[in-house]
């Protein structure tokens, strides 16, 4: 199941940094670790979807790379999300 516009509309508006903010790095990862939850609900359903486990793993990947640069940029605020979206423990 895709995102909805109202879904991306709250996330983007819970997520942004400034008014016209629609692509900073914390609105991205937002909008991926949505659309990861999604692909990992359809997955439980769907176990032999390979196609879509493959997409998963690019978004994970993503993801990941977004947060390692959100991490070198800014702790405070990686953590922060981090700590918000319940993606990992924050050591």
């Amino acid at each position: 199941m895709s995102i909805t516009k109202e879904e991306k509309q709250s996330l983007i508006s819970k997520f942004k940094v400034n008014d016209n903010d629609t692509g900073s790095a914390e609105v991205q990862i937002a909008l991926l670790t949505k659309r990861i939850n999604n692909l990992t609900q359809h997955l439980k359903i769907n176990k032999k979807d390979f196609s879509t486990r493959r997409g998963l793993l690019m978004l994970v990947g993503r993801r990941r790379n977004m947060l390692l640069y959100l991490k070198n940029k800014d702790h405070s605020k990686y953590e922060s999300l981090i700590k918000e979206l319940g993606i990992r423990k924050v050591s």
